[in-house]
């Protein structure tokens, strides 16, 4: 696999213990037991983790801020969302943290559908909400990039506005990749022109493929004026020593699902987002696709990620990433629980196959 692939885990940031079938254990969300995870994943070949985001759980850039501090390596994807942070005041923070964590910050920007009356915000429809995150997405990075930046847009407005600190260039890297989801027409419009980084779910390739065409043809049509997007796949890899150990949990996981209503798996589901209805209906077309893609998790109620799986031996499931990478995807984030031993398992056993 290319060496300019990356690999990120998941790090779920929940109030609630047992995500995804993760154990319950007291003090989960601690910030000893989050340093152990952050720190397994810097020992094991990880670059960084995901951090899950939504009201009602830990604010997710206190936390990131929290194990950016106590690391060295690990490169935290801080999911936000437009409508809870102002645009300057964001550019601001996160040049901030960027600054003290010597430029290890990402960010996934989310616009999904939360609880906004909890923290006073309110939006219109789809296409206000898209035409909100993309106005959040271009003057954040004109702030990044710009000095004395005036702005007066539909949603968000600043004058002579100057970031403090700036961001340092390092390399090619001009400021935090802008990572993003959503499979909407509204959302691919946003991502052509505006991310960094466009993550896909985990699809069968053939619809991986034909998204990545459309979103290269759609910032072709609508006039991108940054370099070319780039693409990620969020999903759940469950490894084992062999094929058929792989498989026989995997299906032990599934029948635990139905039985209990896939209690802890439904963090994406409170309403059914486009690219959330794409993987649920995947089950349909069959409960294996191409090698290995396992549709039933979404059958009985996973959700996101944890909606269609890779399973099978650390071979067998590098060999499936390395198709995607074949497609033009360079941004893998994975995850499996439990989350701490899986670190360990598929950093020592899945990273070597794809990383050199």
């Amino acid at each position: 696999m290319s060496s300019h692939s990356e690999f990120l885990w998941y790090i779920p940031n929940d109030v609630k213990a047992g995500h995804r079938g993760d154990p319950t254990v007291e003090n989960h969300n601690s910030l000893e037991t989050l340093t152990g995870h952050a720190k397994a994943l810097e020992e094991h070949g990880w670059k960084g983790a995901l951090i899950g985001t939504g009201w009602g759980r830990p604010d997710t850039f206190t936390v990131a801020t929290a194990l950016a501090a106590r690391t060295t390596t690990f490169e935290p994807l801080i999911a936000i969302r437009p409508g809870y942070w102002r645009p300057a005041n964001f550019a601001s923070a996160a040049a901030t943290l960027d600054q003290l964590a010597a430029g290890r910050v990402k960010i996934n920007i989310v616009s999904g559908l939360d609880n906004l009356a909890a923290y006073g915000d309110s939006e219109g429809d789809q296409a206000h909400r898209y035409g909100r995150t993309k106005e959040f997405m271009r003057l954040v990075r004109k702030l990044w990039t710009e000095e004395n930046v005036t702005y007066a847009g539909e949603h968000f407005s600043v004058t002579e506005s100057t970031a403090a600190p700036r961001i340092q260039v390092r390399g090619n890297r001009l400021h935090p990749k802008l990572y993003f989801g959503g499979a909407s027409e509204a959302a691919e419009r946003v991502s052509a022109t505006e991310a960094d980084v466009q993550l896909f779910w985990g699809e069968p390739l053939d619809g991986v493929r034909e998204r990545i065409a459309r979103l290269k043809a759609l910032g072709k049509e609508l006039g991108r004026d940054l370099p070319p997007l780039e693409f990620g796949l969020r999903i759940t890899t469950l490894v084992r020593d062999t094929t058929d150990q792989a498989w026989a949990d995997a299906e032990a996981k599934v029948a635990g699902m139905a039985k209990n209503k896939a209690a802890g798996w439904q963090d994406h589901r409170q309403a059914i987002a486009v690219g959330q209805k794409r993987l649920t209906d995947l089950h349909t077309r069959g409960e294996v696709l191409d090698d290995n893609l396992y549709t039933a998790p979404g059958k009985y109620g996973g959700g996101g990620a944890g909606t269609t799986w890779l399973v099978g031996s650390a071979a067998d499931v590098a060999s499936s990433l390395r198709k995607y990478q074949d497609l033009g995807i360079t941004h893998f984030v994975l995850s499996d629980t439990p989350y701490l031993s899986e670190i360990k398992r598929q950093g020592n056993q899945l990273l070597p196959l794809l990383v050199g």
